[in-house]
């Protein structure tokens, strides 16, 4: 089976380095070109363009957001050359409006529209253990599933609608971004007492939120890890504005996401926007007067 992917950025090529382990054949195509060679010379094909890549029984997309995939997949060409019958999965975080436009897209011109995006950071991707929330039309999420399986340790459905995958992903990344926000704060309270914060963060990891994530994270904020980014503040500001919109679709307010958004907004004004999302804890140290840097 050829597979084609699209986007080779942190996340989209552990999910290309994955598929080629597996045996498939893999035509990659990427906006920076020295991410293909990189990949061509573990054994993938480098399309030309967009719709080359296209050229498959099953594509996977990862881009950044909303309008660079409506650039690559719809304005190059790509989805109106695919031959009927492929399977698009889109693995990226979108707004649900944009995934409900890509859906009806794909519908009119006979192809079938996956949404999978994913939970996990780079090394996650990199060791094809990603956790994939997976909606869609019922036949390409069959056809997709077995090849989400090379990257994933689980795959979740959620359904024949494919935005839902994407409104559950939002949800996720915006409680992320409140754990994360609340780390900082509780961290910045005990720091204001003389207690250091990782301690706080080993107890609290240690019994009350002994979670992966909150490991993750207050290790990454206790020894001040922010940089190389595997996930940027303002990628983060992107998806909670996208659940904030998607709240107010539904008459759902969201509070918390309203004062999330704008520690955001403050981190990356005081020019962290090349920084990790973790580094969205520091705001609440340097609000104290005793910032991490």
């Amino acid at each position: 089976m050829r597979v084609g992917v699209i986007g080779l950025g942190n996340m989209g090529e552990g999910v290309a380095r994955n598929l080629l382990k597996s045996g498939r054949e893999v035509v990659a195509w990427n906006r920076s070109p020295a991410a293909v060679d990189a990949l061509v010379e573990a054994g993938a094909l480098k399309a030309a363009d967009p719709a080359e890549a296209f050229r498959a029984e099953v594509v996977f997309s990862m881009l950044s957001q909303d309008d660079v995939i409506e650039e690559v997949v719809v304005g190059s060409g790509a989805l109106e050359k695919a031959a009927a019958g492929t399977t698009h999965v889109n693995l990226s975080t979108v707004s649900v409006a944009f995934a409900d436009r890509m859906e009806a897209l794909h519908q009119e011109r006979g192809l079938s529209y996956v949404a999978a995006p994913v939970l996990g950071r780079p090394d996650v991707a990199a060791a094809g253990q990603l956790n994939v929330l997976c909606a869609g039309e019922p036949s390409g999420v069959a056809k997709a599933t077995p090849l989400l399986e090379l990257f994933a340790k689980q795959v979740w459905p959620l359904g024949d609608r494919a935005s839902n995958a994407n409104v559950v992903k939002l949800a996720c990344n915006f409680a992320l971004a409140s754990m994360i926000e609340t780390l900082g704060e509780a961290g910045a309270l005990v720091d204001g007492y003389g207690v250091e914060p990782s301690r706080l963060y080993e107890i609290m990891t240690g019994t009350l939120f002994a979670a992966p994530a909150y490991k993750t994270y207050s290790g990454l904020i206790a020894e001040r890890k922010f940089s190389p980014a595997g996930f940027k503040l303002p990628l983060g500001l992107k998806d909670v504005r996208l659940a904030l919109a998607a709240g107010e679709a539904r008459q759902t307010p969201l509070p918390i996401a309203s004062v999330v958004r704008d520690a955001f907004i403050e981190a990356i004004a005081q020019g962290d926007q090349d920084k990790d999302w973790s580094a969205l804890a520091a705001g609440a140290f340097r609000r104290a007067g005793r910032p991490l840097d």
